[in-house]
C-alpha cells in the first residue's frame, strides 16, 4: 500500500495577514447586502476574526 504525501505546503503570508484580509472580505461584502441575516453572519464573522487577531496580538508580543 502507497502512503500518500502530506501537504506540506504553508499558506502565502502571515496568519495576521490572512485574518486581516478574511475581515475586510467578510466586511466589503457585508457592506454589498442588504440588511438582513446574512449581512449580519458576516458582520458578526468581521467582528469575531478581528477579536482573534487581537488576541493572536497579544499572544506574540507578551512579555
Amino acid at each position: 500500500m502507497i502512503k500518500k504525501k502530506r501537504n506540506r505546503a504553508r499558506p502565502p503570508g502571515s496568519f495576521e495577514d490572512r485574518l486581516q484580509k478574511f475581515a475586510e472580505d467578510a466586511r466589503l461584502a457585508a457592506r454589498k447586502l442588504p440588511p438582513g441575516r446574512e449581512r449580519e453572519t458576516l458582520m458578526k464573522k468581521a467582528r469575531q476574526t478581528e477579536a482573534v487577531m487581537e488576541v493572536s496580538e497579544s499572544l506574540t508580543f507578551r512579555k
